[in-house]
């Protein structure tokens, strides 16, 4: 990776990374500093991370482990330093099977899929300029290659589901409907019958459900002054309409395909920076304009937020189902920094290595008036509440052949007290 001199622009808002209370420093480049740090010229530190990501790529390690997954024998696992894992869902689902790993009442047995690469990741998302700028198609080239090799440095692992619903038999006394399962474990549940009677048009969205969800939100947790749910997505494999994205119309488009990897949308820096971006920007804000001055953005940051993600079925969920884990299961380890490059920013995600300890749920038939709810970032940072909970989509091995993929809304909100 690249040295480069580190300054903070008077102009670039540079948060300061504050870990959780007993966390160790995440996998991540220049120590976890904002690459809102090495801003030139305006341009976000988006030159900056390209060039770490093309260092990176050459130094050759993250294709030696794609070629080692690739090359590994079929059928056979492949033993890792925090256990046994498979190149496929098929071979893990057999391992399961063979040794008899059952899940308690309501749960799943099943493979998940998790990193293997312990460095930061890099992303250059499909409307960077770079993709369709013919000066720099050499780069192009490799960047399409890394991005390819992004998908084959997972293995799958075996891991038992909880019922999320019955999160009472496991923490006493804690109901999954309330803001203290949100606190503790970063997973809740709530219910909505929404007006909203057509997911795939963008505009009754937000003029409709955002409103609906902000509500939701502002009754479901005690001393919440403010919601703002600022962006949405459409999941639906099946849809056979218009897919377009387009960001200027605020249309997500719908998307054909699911997350199959663990992973947080956010971090210790990108819970901050997006909801600066938000409140003084505005920036790629599907709800209510904001226009907060810099000072009016820093004292509504400086009391708690929160970074929520939301999902509601359209029917009732039969197979890729959206699973969660729990806080306290991966409280004390490291993520690994994924950094997205776009050409005015660079976001910050999060991903994960395999734990036998990681608490998973699911809500089995998810039906159309439940919410699951997911914490992306918590503005906390003192150990007394989860900071987030990470998430993925999964194949539901006992649903049958003919099941049907999940439709669901996504919204991305932020809470603040």
């Amino acid at each position: 990776m690249s040295q480069i001199e580190i300054t903070r622009p008077a102009s670039a808002y540079v948060p300061p990374l504050e870990r959780t209370k007993g966390q160790p420093e995440p996998v991540a480049a220049h120590g976890g500093l904002s690459y809102m740090a090495l801003e030139k010229d305006g341009d976000a530190g988006t030159a900056a991370a390209l060039q770490d990501a093309l260092d990176l790529i050459e130094e050759g390690e993250g294709h030696r482990v794609a070629e080692m997954i690739a090359s590994a024998p079929p059928g056979r696992p492949i033993e890792t330093k925090w256990g046994t894992g498979f190149r496929s869902y098929d071979d893990c689902l057999a391992h399961i099977r063979a040794q008899g790993i059952a899940a308690p009442k309501g749960g799943l047995a099943l493979p998940l899929p998790y990193t293997i690469y312990e460095r930061p990741t890099y992303s250059v998302v499909p409307s960077n300029a770079i993709w369709r700028d013919p000066a720099r198609a050499d780069i192009a080239r490799i960047l399409r290659v890394n991005e390819e090799e992004n998908l084959r440095r997972d293995l799958y692992f075996p891991h038992v589901m909880r019922d999320a619903r019955r999160i009472g038999e496991y923490y006493p006394g804690l109901s999954p409907e309330s803001p203290e399962s949100m606190d503790r474990l970063g997973v809740s549940l709530a219910h909505l019958e929404s007006k909203c009677a057509n997911f795939y048009d963008a505009a009754e969205v937000e003029a409709v459900f955002y409103p609906e969800i902000e509500k939701l939100l502002l009754d479901f947790f005690p001393g919440a002054t403010d919601a703002l749910v600022y962006n949405h997505d459409v999941f639906d494999k099946d849809y056979t309409g218009d897919r377009t994205e387009n960001q200027e119309a605020k249309n997500p488009g719908v998307n054909a395909r699911y997350a199959n990897i663990v992973h947080n949308d956010l971090n210790d820096n990108s819970g901050k920076v997006r909801c600066r971006e938000l409140l003084t920007r505005n920036l790629r804000n599907f709800g209510r304009e904001q226009r907060y001055t810099e000072e009016e953005a820093d004292a509504k940051m400086s009391r708690r937020f929160m970074s929520i993600n939301l999902a509601k079925p359209m029917e009732t969920v039969e197979q890729f189902p959206f699973v969660l884990c729990a806080w306290p299961s991966f409280a004390e380890q490291a993520y690994i920094t994924n950094y997205r490059i776009y050409d005015d920013r660079v976001g910050e995600t999060q991903r994960f290595t395999y734990s036998p300890d990681h608490e998973w749920y699911w809500f089995p038939q998810q039906q159309p008036n439940e919410v699951s709810m997911l914490k992306c970032y918590d503005s906390v940072t003192d150990g007394s509440v989860s900071r987030w909970s990470f998430h993925t989509a999964c194949v539901d091995p006992t649903a049958p052949a003919d099941a049907r993929c999940r439709k669901n809304v996504v919204v991305r909100s932020f809470v603040f007290f």
